[in-house]
């Protein structure tokens, strides 16, 4: 049974505006929640794989070593495979090498002349930094270079840190731009009835009643258009989702499939409307009970 409407609320505060422009900030509420939890898996994966990776560069690899038995670049190598901590560790390939100053000094950097070092990667599993480990390879062939990847993986963190405050400030800015919608949408229902409203609360109605009957028809519109928005945007996550997938070190399951959200996403998206929601009744409630004070 529909819910007797005296004080003609269903006109006051139609259906028609104010759900589409929650849907709107619902829209960007989500995208803006996607961009945060997506930041924040991306900078885990990348700071792991910047802190787990070891360039080693070793000048003049192929000069004899302090001992004489054999060339720097070997004992090097030979040091590395008996460190606890290092993985895996192989000499780059000239081909590799190349590719990698290509940008910089052009197809084949050998025909400049220059001397270049022989260049080793591995990962590092051990406790810890491998400072250490850059100075017991200088010991072995002086001038020895070893970047772990450290700096890289602080510049991830602090760009992933921006990017996750900017998402954080679009959510306030659109919780306070809804907050906002709901109490102009409140004070232009109360001017409309503004003569039933002040005949009821002469006759005594309370405060608590009318801004109730305002605040739960402007809850249910603010979570049809919550939900509506929230719905728009799945699409969209989708399509980021899957152009995100390689970064992450994974293969999208399909050309912007759900599939590819994240499972945290899933549970935080629902919450969108729920919160919309909470805005609607709060900000309806304050306008309303605001309003009713002033009356003489």
């Amino acid at each position: 049974m529909a819910r007797r409407d005296d004080l003609g609320l269903r006109a006051a505060l139609a259906d028609r505006l104010l759900p589409v422009l929650v849907a709107a900030m619902s829209f960007l509420a989500a995208l803006g929640l996607a961009g945060t939890l997506a930041s924040a898996s991306l900078a885990a994966s990348w700071q792991a794989q910047a802190n787990e990776t070891l360039t080693i560069q070793v000048p003049q690899g192929g000069d004899p070593d302090a001992t004489g038995k054999t060339t720097r670049l070997q004992a090097v190598q030979t040091a590395l495979g008996k460190t606890p901590g290092v993985a895996k560790p192989q000499v780059m390939s000239q081909a590799d090498e190349n590719a990698l100053l290509t940008p910089w000094l052009g197809e084949d950097a050998t025909q400049l002349g220059l001397q270049m070092p022989d260049v080793l990667t591995a990962s590092w599993a051990g406790p810890g930094s491998p400072d250490a480990l850059g100075e017991a390879l200088d010991a072995i062939a002086p001038g020895t270079l070893v970047d772990a990847g450290a700096i890289w993986a602080a510049r991830v963190a602090a760009l992933t840190g921006s990017l996750q405050d900017c998402a954080a400030v679009v959510l306030i800015i659109v919780a306070l731009v809804a907050a906002a919608v709901v109490a102009v949408a409140a004070r232009a229902g109360l001017a409309q009835r503004r003569e039933t409203i002040t005949i009821v609360h002469g006759l005594g109605a309370l405060d608590g009643d009318i801004a109730s009957r305002f605040a739960s028809r402007a809850t249910m519109l603010v979570a049809m258009g919550a939900v509506a928005g929230t719905v728009a945007a799945l699409p969209v996550l989708a399509w980021l989702a899957s152009l995100a997938a390689p970064f992450a070190g994974q293969m999208a399951s399909g050309g912007g499939t759900l599939f590819n959200l994240p499972t945290p996403l899933w549970f935080t998206l629902p919450l969108l409307p729920m919160a919309a929601a909470g805005i609607g009744w709060i900000t309806a409630q304050l306008t309303v009970r605001g309003w009713l004070r002033s009356l003489p």
